[in-house]
């Protein structure tokens, strides 16, 4: 069996290069920022009212670059989803 030894700002860029690699050829980079369309389906919610209602609530970050652009921040989709997940028995 042989052993390999890396100082440790080698070892951390190989880390990276791996994780690299795997963003490559396994995953797609999921926007940051959804459509109003893309969050009530990440939520599985069919009314913009209730879409509304959890931005005006505080329950999901949103960002207003124009007046009737409206996007969502996934993160906090995905957050607010894990706040209210309950868990198995």
């Amino acid at each position: 069996m042989e052993v390999i030894c890396l100082h440790e700002p080698a070892f951390y860029a190989l880390i990276e290069q791996v994780i690299d690699r795997l963003k490559e050829t396994h995953g797609e980079q999921k926007e940051q920022w959804v459509s109003d369309e893309q969050a009530m389906t990440l939520l599985n919610i069919k009314s913009k009212t209730t879409l509304q209602k959890l931005r005006d609530e505080g329950k999901i970050r949103f960002s207003q670059p124009q007046k009737k652009i409206i996007l969502y921040d996934r993160h906090s989709i995905d957050a607010y989803l894990d706040k209210n997940a309950h868990n198995t028995f």
